[in-house]
């Protein structure tokens, strides 16, 4: 026992444990080894080595170093710094870097081999099925090789004169080709795409923002920045972040033109034996491009030579359960801990990278028009005062108009309205009853297409009573207010002859169904979509010239301190959908509050005026990218030992300059699953290291066991 080995578990703990090296084992940083931890073994992964040096105390041997990749010690570093910056036991992000590791195995395959013997009754048919064994094949693809019915192959199996056995699957990922040709770019792309080839050419670790309109050909130019690190190292890999799964498919068939191969897929549709595939592959460096959601940041690389995170803004990338982080910011730390270039690609980007470009510590590439003939559409607002909908109708005169003119002309209308369902909101007209989920203080949300009321917070859902349960009412339910099902409803009532759609998660729910969606939308096979966030970025659709946005005021309500910044973005995004092609587009915002500085910004197009705007209100109050947030979110079943536990913690709040604290205070959504739920929101100046303040706050109290204490270092939600 020459050695002592720290070694991290994929569990809330608080840090690496400690256990003695067997001889012989020859453990380096990174291994995957397997632990006993009271009476189970674990699997955890080596991140400390040192010589023993006769302890006080005897270690527990380590029970196995397991076959499995080595985590590269980029990944290592960057698990624990993630764990560091966001207040975390460091075993969580380990446990996202270790899921493909402990996905299950593909099943091995059944692989014919030629054995040397002969055939007894020799034939044209069995001279086919040994010829085509030369090759590794399973009996199935062996029949077809061959062209013979199966019979054939058993025949010679039982003569003995084929072999069968079973093979591990090992996912095989062609090289990508980085001098096959690419897009043709325009001036501005060309000029985007060298600087960002310059950066790379540079070396080391850097970041750029690629700021450019909708429909200007970003993924285009950051596709050749792909393919100048690919063809400057033949071991480079490079991974491509994308916020939505409806995204990836489009993607990654833009990837394998340019490139001639596929890449690896990374989200959570994608199943557990291929998940593992894609893992291996990548710690063993045979995958060399990765497209995929957030979690794809914490795979094992080997060596990761270009971050590209697509529709940076996009709160998609804020994960707000588990472990919590920002998929944009950790791109950044972990491209400076791999020595890699970073990509931050958006036609609205985030005020902190806008901050970061306007500093100079990102460079600033900007493609102000769309590609080809393609032009921005024109945007107009509908004063709902002035011309609102007909009674128990959600659409204005004005933008039915406007859809009745785009069908006439065979054309393609897109309605956004961010809410899913038929109906946020059912309540009883007899008593007043809000329907609500369980101990839980959501709303239930009605679903025509299934019956039922559903929590889009918890996923309770319950089919739609006959009878108010308050009061015992019968048909007293009403539905209050629309979603995207009460519009399409609306929409099958005004242009019945249209083709009419919904595009949502509870529509498009897995990859495939938003795929199909997606092609018929843009094979023409859908006259009118209507539409969540999921249709609202990243898609072209050549025939879409109308989006009329249903309730451009809902984003606006509530105490969201990125209200504005995020209704701006996601209906620059929703509008920018109309007129990519040679079609010119235009854009109906349905608004209470046309005077609302938002409304004007996207009337005017003019992003720098609000982003001026906003920016100055933000400096005033010393919010990001001014200064730093913190939310801490407390819970327990108990409401008294709730309060108690939260007046200590404010109590025990460090005094520091520069940081402000404020709360405890009853979060707008008080109760969830039967817990109650209490925030702190923790300002700082940007000097202040925030992580650190929070993290010494959190050492110097000790919740009771029924007390959940949650760290959210720059949150996005405030509910």
């Amino acid at each position: 026992m020459s050695r002592i080995a720290s070694v991290l578990l994929p569990m809330p703990l608080p840090e690496a444990f400690d256990y003695a090296e067997p001889e012989g084992m020859g453990l380096q940083l990174g291994d995957q080894v397997s632990a006993p931890l009271g009476p189970r073994l674990l699997r955890g992964v080596v991140v400390g080595l040192r010589e023993a040096a006769g302890g006080n105390r005897p270690l527990k041997p380590l029970e196995a170093l397991l076959e499995a990749p080595r985590l590269p010690p980029g990944t290592v570093e960057f698990v624990q710094w993630a764990a560091r910056y966001s207040v975390d036991w460091p075993g969580q992000p380990l446990a996202i870097a270790l899921r493909g590791a402990r996905a299950p195995k593909p099943r091995p395959m059944r692989i014919v081999a030629l054995t040397g013997a002969q055939p007894a009754r020799p034939t044209p048919a069995r001279a086919k099925v040994i010829e085509a064994a030369a090759q590794a094949l399973s009996p199935p693809d062996l029949v077809r090789a061959a062209g013979v019915g199966a019979g054939v192959v058993k025949g010679l199996i039982d003569e003995g004169v084929l072999a069968v056995s079973l093979v591990e699957a090992v996912a095989s990922f062609d090289p990508p080709d980085p001098a096959r040709a690419g897009a043709t770019l325009n001036p501005s792309q060309a000029a985007a795409a060298d600087g960002l080839k310059a950066m790379l050419a540079e070396g080391g670790f850097g970041v750029a923002l690629l700021d450019g309109v909708t429909g200007s050909g970003k993924t285009e130019v950051y596709l050749e920045a792909a393919a100048a690190a690919l063809a400057a190292d033949v071991t480079a890999q490079v991974l491509i972040l994308l916020p939505e799964i409806a995204l990836t498919q489009a993607v990654i068939g833009r990837v394998a033109e340019r490139f001639g191969a596929e890449p690896g897929e990374w989200h959570s549709d994608v199943p557990p034996p291929a998940r593992r595939r894609v893992w291996e592959a990548v710690a063993t460096g045979r995958c060399r491009i990765v497209v995929g959601a957030r979690s794809a940041l914490f795979l094992p690389f080997a060596n990761l030579k270009l971050i590209v995170v697509d529709e940076e803004h996009d709160a998609s990338f804020k994960q707000e359960e588990g472990f919590i982080y920002h998929a944009r910011d950790l791109a950044v730390a972990r491209g400076k801990i791999e020595d890699a270039a970073i990509v931050l690609a958006s036609a609205t980007p985030s005020l902190e990278s806008l901050r970061n470009a306007e500093q100079g510590r990102y460079r600033w590439l900007r493609l102000s028009a769309r590609h080809g003939a393609a032009q921005l559409p024109d945007i107009e607002l509908i004063d709902l005062r002035e011309s609102p909908p007909d009674p128990g109708r959600w659409l204005s005169p004005a933008l039915v108009k406007a859809m009745g003119e785009t069908f006439a002309r065979g054309e393609q209308t897109l309605l956004f309205l961010n809410r899913r369902g038929y109906a946020p909101l059912v309540l009883c007209k007899a008593c007043g009853e809000r329907m609500t989920a369980p101990d839980t203080d959501s709303w239930l949300v009605e679903h025509r297409y299934s019956g039922r009321l559903v929590c889009h917070l918890t996923g309770f859902s319950m089919p739609k009573p006959k009878a108010c349960p308050h009061c015992g009412a019968h048909d007293a339910l009403v539905s209050i207010g629309p979603g995207v099902e009460r519009v399409e409803e609306e929409a099958k009532e005004l242009f019945p002859q249209a083709r009419v759609a919904v595009f949502s998660s509870d529509t498009a729910f897995d990859a495939r169904e938003g795929r199909r969606l997606i092609e018929a939308m843009a094979a023409g096979q859908i006259d009118i979509l209507v539409a969540t966030q999921a249709a609202a970025k990243g898609h072209n659709f050549p025939d879409l010239t109308l989006v009329g946005v249903v309730d451009a005021d809902l984003g606006l309500r509530g105490g969201d301190l990125r209200a504005a910044e995020r209704t701006y973005q996601l209906l620059a995004q929703a509008t920018g959908r109309a007129g990519r092609r040679d079609k010119p587009g235009r854009a109906l915002l349905q608004t209470w509050a046309p005077e609302h500085a938002v409304m004007q910004a996207l009337a005017a197009q003019d992003r720098d005026a609000f982003v001026e705007a906003e920016m100055a209100e933000r400096e005033l109050a010393g919010l990001p990218p001014f200064g730093r947030l913190a939310a801490v979110v407390v819970s327990g079943i108990d409401p008294a030992q709730l309060e108690g536990f939260v007046q200590l913690m404010a109590q025990a709040a460090p005094n520091s300059a520069g940081v402000e604290v404020y709360g405890p205070a009853d979060a707008p959504l008080g109760l969830i699953r039967g817990r109650r739920r209490k925030r702190f929101l923790v300002r700082a100046d940007k000097a202040v290291d925030l992580s650190a303040y929070m993290a010494a706050w959190r050492a110097r109290v000790r919740p009771p066991a029924a007390i959940r204490v949650a760290i959210d270092i720059d949150p996005y939600s405030f509910l």
